[in-house]
């Protein structure tokens, strides 16, 4: 609905009262909504999740429009990020969050730091999504806000072309609400808890859910040992769980984001159910690493699998895990995501060890033969060290192609000594267009970093006690922050602002008129700021 839509709605409201509401200013109401457009997190979850959708198809046609997301662990990184990107490009297309169960548990937990071990609260999940979404949708409202100020100095001024143009920019307006790609780690339990903890994070507003291959209760950080996945139809169950809760909920383009651990995952924890050879059950159970034994060398409590006519003792460690043969972890990768997304999974995540293109498009391409338009979100993971990374694939194509590499040493490449080498330079430029690389070859149409902020956040702290505590003092605080915030136009340094002290004071006068007490008075030191 158009914004004079709105006004005309609520005039015609109005004279209904008889006059009872005489003091209720339809424009404001207008504004009011228009700065509250999403209702309830399932308005956003409809609304991101067709978002989403849409994107998949543009990348379908153009693999150069992938999309990406930076994790985020509290509503004010996510909005300040949101904001940032439409101050930069003008525009939140193609823009996601990553709501990052790592730091959930690192940062959001009542119990403390915590490992990635889905040992903090479930409901800490769903609370962030809605925390993030609440910060969003408070940047629409701030945004617009200043519009609406804008149209009423415009007019005040008699200055009709302004205000067509400043009416026009809330026809148009974008809104700060972008997808979440949310983590539901392994499920937090059962199909069941799975469920249920889904329908939390949908109503919260999360269009999108992640979720991967593990057990449950010994989930690991995907660049941990010790991961130990699940037989595919305890993970299928999972998944169907998830769309019955996007289907109760009535977000029927709902997204589902299967990861599989499996590349650096060597353990099981149980044998899969098998009922006819080559059937899911089987093929999971073929990787098991095993030993020949017969009726004279079985044990009691042996697991015995018939393979052929033969008997089999897969090798149970001290633990009571399984393990899987050394090297198969990419074979599993694929099968796992080929039926992920024959049952029901929408895109894919495959962990793996390091950022490499080839090793990724490896596996993609042998599930495309089988999936055509199978598509990876991918973690761009600050796990990896991809200085090094890079520096040492640049070193072994260089070896590989015969050019001299005598002068650097593969094993110290991460020393800032090689920093202004070519080595290094064409390392950095394969970092640069590592996203587009890997969205033309290796099916990725989304790119995310888990722990950027978490990092940002660390660094600038160190920078600024460093500064403030040392000789610099107070100026450290002056160089290191509030005077790069003014000159690169940082809308927090007018913090009062950001945290809606001018909404407070658009809505006091619409409440009480000329008798308002604003805070945005000559007083305000504010003002400073322009």
């Amino acid at each position: 609905m158009s914004y004079q839509d709105h006004i005309s709605k609520t005039e015609q409201l109005i004279k209904t009262k008889k006059g009872t509401w005489a003091g209720i200013n339809p424009e404001s109401v207008a504004r009011m909504r228009l700065q509250n457009r999403f209702q309830t997190g399932l308005d956003i979850a409809r609304y991101t999740a067709g978002i989403i959708r849409k994107d998949m198809a543009a990348y379908d046609a153009d693999s150069s429009k992938y999309t990406q997301s930076l994790g985020c662990w509290h509503g004010f990184i996510a909005q300040q990020n949101i904001i940032s990107v439409k101050k930069h490009f003008g525009t939140t297309d193609r823009s996601y969050i990553y709501l990052s169960g790592w730091m959930v548990a690192a940062l959001r937990s009542e119990f403390g730091p915590l490992p990635d071990q889905s040992m903090h609260e479930k409901t800490s999940v769903p609370a962030l999504i809605e925390e993030i979404y609440t910060f969003l949708r408070q940047a629409d409202q701030r945004e617009l806000g200043g519009l609406f100020r804008d149209i009423d100095a415009a007019r005040k001024a008699g200055n009709a072309a302004k205000e067509r143009e400043l009416l026009a920019a809330v026809e148009n307006y974008q809104t700060h609400v972008v997808p979440i790609i949310a983590d539901i780690d392994a499920g937090f339990g059962n199909a069941e808890a799975t469920y249920l903890l889904a329908k939390k994070m949908i109503e919260a507003g999360a269009g999108a859910l992640q979720i991967e291959n593990q057990v449950s209760d010994e989930k690991q950080c995907g660049h941990q040992d010790g991961k130990v996945t699940v037989p595919h139809e305890d993970f299928l169950a999972k998944i169907r769980a998830c769309r019955y809760a996007f289907l109760e909920l009535g977000v029927e383009d709902g997204v589902i984001v299967t990861r599989t651990d499996s590349l650096g995952a060597g353990l099981t924890k149980q044998i899969a159910v098998s009922h006819e050879p080559g059937d899911l059950g089987d093929q999971y159970n073929s990787f098991l690493d095993v030993e020949e034994v017969s009726p004279a060398t079985a044990k009691n409590g042996d697991v015995i699998i018939n393979r052929n006519g033969t008997m089999y003792r897969p090798k149970r460690l001290p633990s009571n895990l399984y393990q899987f043969r050394a090297g198969t972890g990419a074979d599993r990768c694929v099968l796992d995501s080929i039926t992920s997304l024959q049952n029901g999974a929408d895109l894919l995540w495959i962990e793996t060890e390091k950022p490499h293109v080839e090793q990724v498009a490896s596996m993609v391409d042998r599930i495309r033969e089988v999936i055509p338009n199978a598509k990876l979100v991918y973690n761009n993971s600050p796990s990896f060290n991809w200085t090094l990374n890079f520096r040492q694939q640049v070193y072994d194509a260089w070896d590989k192609a015969g050019k001299d590499v005598k002068a650097y040493d593969r094993s110290a490449l991460m020393s800032a000594a090689y920093d202004a080498t070519d080595l290094a330079k064409e390392a950095d430029e394969r970092i640069r267009t590592f996203q587009a690389d890997a969205a033309k070859r290796a099916g990725v149409f989304h790119h995310l970093i888990t722990l950027p902020t978490y990092h940002t956040a660390a660094l600038s702290t160190d920078n600024l006690t460093k500064e403030y505590f040392g000789a610099a003092g107070m100026l450290g605080y002056v160089l290191q922050v509030q005077r790069k915030e003014i000159r690169e136009g940082i809308a927090c340094v007018r913090h009062q602002n950001m945290a809606g002290s001018d909404t407070g004071d658009d809505h006091k006068e619409y409440f009480a008129g000329e008798a308002a007490l604003k805070a945005s008075g000559e007083a305000n030191t504010m003002h400073q700021f322009g």
